[in-house]
């Protein structure tokens, strides 16, 4: 069953146990975590501060769905930096954020972080080639983990690397593990995919790759916000046999961080097909 998730930091203004309660209320089934809202380095968290916020999250009613939004903290983390202490400090990070998951009771990552991963243009190639390298560690280490580590694909707007689904399911393809995968941003996607995101959808969700949905405008407001309609997107998922959850990701709160997710999840639930 599709379960509506709420990326944090939108609440990320309030406590935690405050943000559980709003999404909790608003009718959401779980949270999806930005690590860099847990702290300046989400790393460095204590065993029984990751058991806290898990158990603060389900007290609410809620799970933790997963994290997304991964380089941003600690600082200074980026795949494609020319320092190999830069790049091993990034992989350790990818590596560590997948056991924070899975102690968190999450399912899945997100990788987005743009600017971590922004190809040179001296030496695209070399650079893919740490990517890659980064990438297949932190397979490793989902794997190890029970989660699932998703290579999400991003405008051109925000990076050079990784800007559609047929572009990272190559990727996925050439690590060849099943605890790695893709998945779609409704914003990215629209502004970048060649097809519309149900089409995408329908070519995509038989090859197994698609392991995550993210719902946001190209106008990067909350789904119902913008041009955008979502219930083909809804109908194309659950035609498709998409099992996973769906994260409400807006980046601009119209009128505010709780408005926008009381609007996401209301229109959402218009759109949902029975």
């Amino acid at each position: 069953m599709m379960r509506l998730s709420l990326c944090n930091e939108v609440l990320a203004p309030l406590p935690l146990a405050e943000q559980c309660r709003m999404a909790a209320e608003l009718g959401y089934a779980g949270l999806e975590i930005a690590p860099f809202t847990l702290g300046e380095d989400p790393l460095a968290l204590t065993g029984a501060e990751r058991r806290t916020v898990r158990r603060t999250v389900e007290a609410a009613g809620l799970v933790v769905t997963g994290l997304h939004w991964l380089l941003v903290a600690p600082k200074g983390l980026s795949l494609t930096d020319p320092s190999e202490t830069v790049r091993r400090r990034t992989q350790s990070a990818m590596q560590q954020l997948t056991g924070l998951c899975a102690e968190l009771g999450g399912r899945y990552l997100v990788h987005g972080s743009p600017a971590q991963r922004k190809l040179p243009e001296d030496k695209p190639a070399t650079a893919r080639a740490w990517a890659m390298e980064a990438f297949a560690a932190a397979a490793d280490a989902a794997k190890r983990n029970g989660v699932i580590y998703c290579l999400e694909p991003l405008s051109r707007h925000e990076t050079n690397f990784v800007n559609t689904v047929a572009e990272a399911a190559e990727i996925v393809r050439e690590i060849g593990n099943p605890h790695f995968r893709t998945m779609v941003d409704c914003s990215a996607a629209g502004l970048t995919e060649s097809v519309s995101v149900p089409t995408l959808l329908q070519k995509w969700l038989p090859s197994g790759l698609i392991a995550h949905v993210q719902v946001n405008d190209p106008n990067r407001k909350a789904p119902g916000q913008g041009e955008m309609d979502f219930a083909p997107i809804l109908k194309a998922l659950k035609a498709g046999g998409y099992q996973g959850d769906i994260a409400v990701e807006p980046f601009i709160y119209q009128p505010d961080g709780p408005g926008a997710a009381k609007f996401a999840i209301d229109y959402l639930r218009r759109m949902m097909p029975q």
